[in-house]
């Protein structure tokens, strides 16, 4: 019988190393999933899922379990994304993330699939930068992740009714940012 993470996180409150790793292991990728399209770099998602685990870690004894493991440290994985991005705006220009997401175009698609992909790319990157956090986050959770909506406003701090309003503007901005791709209307 596979243990809970609740009992995961009593063990490593105890001092249990081995449980925290356990819980790390387990939810590691799906933060990082979350992380990625929240940053739109690979580099940044390590960072965040690391700060995640060090955040999730020495709060351990805030944890009150009332919200998933999951959820809670989505939350605080959404928390270092969205601190990260703020700091960066601070401190330099916008982020061209076009690079970066390179790497998810195939390697067996036509030259110009390949150029329509990453232009379809890089506009869906510029929609996403131009959400608010909550926008990017409640979409990434919602479309990408298939977060529901109640755990996407726990993770957020916000009711499911304001989850559905976020997720319709991000929803909108990114209908607008595609419409020469598809060609209809706003």
């Amino acid at each position: 019988m596979e243990t809970t993470d609740l009992e995961l996180v009593e063990r490593a409150r105890g001092g249990d190393d081995d449980a925290f790793r356990l819980l790390v292991e387990r939810h590691s990728r799906g933060i990082y999933r979350t992380a990625y399209r929240i940053t739109s770099n690979s580099a940044d998602a390590d960072d965040v899922v690391q700060e995640t685990f060090l955040r999730a870690y020495r709060s351990l004894h805030t944890y009150d379990g009332r919200a998933s493991f999951t959820t809670w440290a989505h939350r605080i994985a959404v928390n270092c994304a969205l601190d990260l991005l703020d700091s960066r705006k601070r401190r330099e220009a916008r982020h061209d993330s076009s690079d970066d997401l390179s790497e998810l175009v195939s390697q067996d698609a036509s030259p110009e699939r390949v150029v329509l992909g990453a232009q379809m790319q890089r506009a869906i990157a510029a929609a996403l930068q131009a959400m608010s956090g909550n926008e990017r986050t409640a979409f990434v959770l919602r479309h990408f992740e298939g977060v529901p909506l109640e755990e996407i406003g726990a993770i957020l701090g916000i009711k499911t009714n304001a989850t559905k309003n976020t997720i319709f503007r991000a929803v909108t901005k990114l209908r607008e940012r595609l419409q020469p791709f598809t060609g209809s209307a706003s």
